[in-house]
């Protein structure tokens, strides 16, 4: 195989520290961790990347695919990005160990709100209709960079729920200083009865409340690990274990002790044991219920 040459440096060691030492991958019992967001098209190498998480334990992944740019690639390429995993695994002589299974959650990024337009959703319907789509996102409302003016990020949120309502499935919500807008518009519109992911969430638990009183989900990135942190693990705390979902938001916030590198999903293995610890639970039943509440959600039957 033409990769087989340099997989030994790529793929291992998985983790190592700034001083260049090994760190061990976090044991959960044999038991798959789930990367519920993951941005795979950012990522250099793809299929490296699905290859270092099988190892890691990772069983599921969520990558996300923006319409307004080019949603296609993920659809195009993902059968390579899987082909290639595989064979980077053969070649380490780790047959034994499984590709994690990956799903695609569609949608516009509410700093593109403005370019979602009539193409666009035509776009993003043939796409919604693919069997490899899980979710709608990521949509939401972004106030703190407002790359789209925010009566537009708004009417794009309220479309994109919509959508969620007609097509069955799952909305997965960023919301960044607005989650006050941005719980008013899922309760106008009605949370989707096939869920909602609240992502990436790095707030208080007074914060997370009114979400989980409309029976949102709840997803838990990197900043969970983060030393100054004990407001996000006391959220953690509050999520029902049938609605705490563990992520990566890769290649952005690689939790500790990894902080400041480019995040990748393997790396979510760092942070389900950190919310382990935070809910004082041990680590083989907090990849149970997680990694279940995962494909739960993403990996349901809909078609």
């Amino acid at each position: 195989m033409s990769s087989a040459p340099q997989t030994p440096a790529m793929l291992l060691p998985l983790f190592v520290d700034g001083k260049g030492r090994e760190v061990a991958v976090p044991d959960f019992g044999g038991m798959p961790i789930a990367d519920t967001h993951a941005h795979l098209d950012m990522l250099d190498d793809p299929a490296l990347a699905l290859a270092r998480a099988a190892l890691a334990g990772v069983g599921f992944v969520a990558t996300v695919a923006d319409v307004t740019e080019d949603a296609w690639r993920t659809y195009d390429e993902l059968p390579s990005w899987l082909a290639n995993a595989r064979e980077l695994l053969v070649a380490e002589g780790r047959e034994d160990v499984a590709v994690p299974r990956v799903r695609v959650v569609v949608g516009a990024h509410p700093h593109n709100a403005k370019d979602w337009t009539q193409d666009t959703e035509a776009e993003f319907r043939r796409l919604a209709a693919d069997s490899v789509t899980c979710a709608i996102g990521e949509l939401g409302l972004d106030y703190h960079y407002d790359h789209s003016p925010r009566d537009v990020q708004r009417e794009a949120m309220r479309a994109h729920l919509t959508l969620a309502h007609e097509f069955g499935l799952p909305a997965v919500v960023h919301l960044r200083e607005a989650h006050a807008d941005g719980l008013e518009i899922l309760r106008e519109v009605g949370r989707p009865p096939a869920g909602c992911i609240l992502h990436c969430f790095n707030l208080a638990p007074e914060v997370m409340e009114p979400f989980l009183e409309l029976g949102c989900h709840v997803s838990f990135a990197g900043p969970a690990t983060f030393k100054k942190a004990e407001e996000v693990r006391e959220a953690a705390q509050a999520v029902p274990e049938d609605r705490l979902l563990t992520e990566t938001d890769c290649p952005f916030m690689a939790p500790e002790p990894f902080r400041g590198r480019t995040n990748e999903p393997a790396y979510v293995v760092f942070t389900a044991a950190r919310l382990a610890r935070a809910r004082s639970e041990e680590p083989e039943p907090f990849a149970r219920h997680t990694f279940a509440a995962a494909l739960a959600l993403l990996d349901a039957e809909r078609r």
